[in-house]
């Protein structure tokens, strides 16, 4: 009966598995979920001043969209809190005669048992940006937009000005992945 006890000896392994897969693989997720280093890239456009009076916000558009990409480095500490570096271009050159990365960022996030989530990223410029999160593949990718930016200010359009700090409008996307802990490198 070598079948028998093969066979026992497989649900019982199988069993012990699916009881160690950590819970946002079954859908439950949490803070906890992001612990670690991610790195990001980001892409989209910067289109112009939101008029936040109104309700909805309606969009005094730029005469011609600012282009941005840009990359960063996050760390999330399983708890609901992160610091953050990027390096951004806008219209293909550095933000702001920007020459290195910018390690001065920093923010929280929340997570939802559906693995939906926000972040809220502050800058040192007074910038502040909030996004709307997905995680997936068992937290190890983030898909995120940036659904408000707030910043100091902005240039202006046809029909308004961005005085002490405005909301802009945008549509960008960021991608985030888990990098390798240093200490498991090949």
């Amino acid at each position: 009966m070598p079948y028998t006890k093969l066979g026992v000896l497989s649900i019982l392994v199988a069993a012990s598995m699916a009881t160690a897969i950590p819970a946002y693989a079954s859908g439950e997720c949490s803070a906890s979920s992001l612990k670690g280093a991610y790195s990001f890239s980001a892409r989209g456009e910067l289109l112009g001043i939101l008029d936040t009076t109104k309700s909805p916000p309606v969009l005094d558009p730029l005469t011609k969209p600012i282009v941005i990409d840009g990359v960063a480095l996050q760390t999330f500490d399983g708890a609901g809190s992160f610091t953050r570096t990027d390096f951004l271009n806008t219209n293909g050159t550095p933000r702001a005669g920007q020459t290195a990365f910018n390690p001065n960022q920093h923010g929280t996030y929340t997570v939802n048992p559906d693995c939906t989530g926000t972040m809220h990223i502050v800058y040192d410029s007074g910038a502040v940006l909030d996004l709307q999160m997905v995680l997936a593949d068992n937290a190890e990718t983030i898909k995120a937009i940036v659904s408000v930016e707030t910043v100091p200010s902005f240039p202006s359009t046809p029909n308004a000005t961005c005085g002490t700090g405005c909301a802009i409008g945008v549509q960008v996307s960021l991608d985030g992945q888990k990098t390798r802990d240093r200490d498991h490198r090949h």
